[in-house]
């Protein structure tokens, strides 16, 4: 792990124009003074798959096992992330109503990102002024735009 004193900062934000569409998601890296612009495009999916991408991109983009925050304006994400999951895995990736977990290949890469790396988990409502958040939402609708 990293001397512990200083935390990757991950933002990340998931867009689509419909639901399902065409759907992009926008990430922005910080450590220190260094900072890092992703985004990515989907020309079929949801919103939720979006806001997952957008973590994921975040953490795979890291190159050695790290402390990172990640800060999303998803209560999908983050519930999923810090109450539901475990009892997904438990339950064979089941949900409480036992049915199929929605999105299950996005929660497992996110979840054996979680294992590499110790990762923290805020959320933050989203266009309410958040300046990194709303950078996000600019890098995933610019995503979308791009393709059509």
């Amino acid at each position: 792990m990293s001397d512990g004193s200083k935390i990757v900062e991950i933002f990340s934000d998931g867009a689509c124009s419909g639901n399902p569409g065409p759907g992009g998601y926008g990430t922005i890296l910080r450590y220190g003074d260094h900072v890092k612009e992703l985004s990515g495009y989907d020309p079929h999916t949801t919103n939720n798959r979006m806001e997952l991408l957008g973590a994921i991109a975040g953490l795979e983009t890291l190159t050695r096992p790290c402390r990172a925050r990640v800060t999303t304006d998803s209560q999908y994400v983050m519930k999923g992330m810090t109450e539901w999951i475990d009892g997904w895995v438990r339950r064979g990736w089941k949900n409480s109503k036992k049915q199929d977990v929605v999105n299950r290949d996005l929660w497992e890469r996110l979840l054996v990102l979680c294992r590499k790396h110790q990762v923290e988990w805020c959320w933050v409502r989203g266009h309410d002024g958040h300046v990194e958040n709303e950078r996000c939402d600019e890098l995933a609708r610019a995503a979308i735009a791009t393709h059509r």
